[in-house]
C-alpha cells in the first residue's frame, strides 16, 4: 500500500478541507501583512534621501573602538547632510543611531522583531519596526547612496554579500560599499582573491565594487567623490531598477 493510501485511510475529508481553507486565510492575511510592511516603510523613508546604510554587529559594546568610530562615522554623515540608516537595535546599530542623531541629518532605525538581541535603541529620529527580514532589507538596498558595513556576524555578512550580490548583477545602481576596519575583513578578502576570483567564481573587476578604509572622514570624502559628477538625485534608469528590485 503507498504512504498517499495509507494516509487517506486516517484522513477526516472534512477535516482536512477546512484545515485548508484555514490554512489558505492565514496565508492570504501574510501577504496583506507583508505588502503592509513595504507601504508602510517606503512612505515613512521617501523624504529622507540621501542617506548612507550602515551595518554591523548588533553585540559591540559602547566602549569599544568599534563602537566609538561608526559613531563618529555617522556623525560626520549627519552633518554632511546624509540621513544615516541603521538596524535600529543595539551594537554597532544603536552607534550609528546614536552619531546621526546628534547631527544635523535625520537617524533612521529599521527595527526588526528578534525572540533575541534586538532592542530598539532611543536615538531614532524615524523608527519603523519590521516582521519580515526581506521588506527591511528592501528598505535598506532602496533608499541608500552608499553602504558602511563595520566588522560584524551572520547578518552583517547577509547585508554585504546581498548588496554585492545586487550590485554585481544590476539589480540595483553601483553606490559605494566601503568596509571599515581593514584587520577585520582582511582574511575575508584575501579568501575572496584567493578562492572566488581565482576559480573564476567572480570576476577580477567585482572586487572593485568593495573599498576598504579605516579613517572616518575618507569614508565620508569617498561618498562624495563618487556623486561630484552626477550629484545624488536617481537617475531615470537607476529609479527604474529600482522600482523593479
Amino acid at each position: 500500500m503507498s504512504v498517499k493510501n495509507k494516509l487517506a485511510g486516517f484522513t477526516d475529508p472534512a477535516l482536512a478541507t477546512a484545515t485548508s481553507v484555514n490554512a489558505t486565510a492565514r496565508e492570504a492575511w501574510r501577504v496583506f501583512g507583508i505588502m503592509s510592511e513595504f507601504v508602510e516603510g517606503t512612505d515613512r523613508l521617501n523624504a529622507i534621501r540621501p542617506a548612507v546604510s550602515i551595518f554591523g554587529s548588533a553585540r559591540t559594546k559602547p566602549d569599544s573602538d568599534n563602537y566609538r568610530l561608526t559613531e563618529q562615522i555617522a556623525r560626520l554623515l549627519s552633518d554632511s547632510g546624509f540621513s544615516v540608516i541603521s538596524g535600529g537595535g543595539p551594537g554597532v546599530m544603536e552607534a550609528a543611531n546614536k552619531g546621526a542623531f546628534a547631527g544635523k541629518s535625520p537617524s533612521v532605525g529599521l527595527n526588526i522583531q528578534l525572540p533575541m538581541e534586538q532592542q530598539t535603541n532611543r536615538y531614532q529620529d524615524v523608527s519603523q519596526t519590521f516582521r519580515h527580514f526581506f521588506a527591511r532589507k528592501y528598505m535598506f538596498v532602496r533608499f541608500a547612496a552608499a553602504y558602511v558595513v563595520m566588522p560584524g556576524g551572520f547578518g552583517t555578512l547577509d547585508e554585504l554579500l546581498e548588496a554585492l550580490t545586487l550590485i554585481q548583477t544590476k539589480k540595483t545602481p553601483q553606490i559605494p560599499l566601503i568596509l571599515v576596519g581593514s584587520e577585520f575583513w582582511r582574511g575575508l578578502l584575501e579568501w575572496m582573491r584567493a578562492r572566488l576570483v581565482a576559480e573564476g567564481m567572480i570576476n577580477p573587476q567585482d572586487m572593485e565594487l568593495i573599498q576598504v578604509i579605516d579613517d572616518p572622514q575618507q569614508v565620508v570624502a569617498a561618498i562624495f567623490k563618487h556623486y561630484e559628477r552626477r550629484g545624488f538625485d536617481r537617475l531615470p534608469d537607476e529609479h527604474e531598477l529600482l522600482l523593479n528590485l
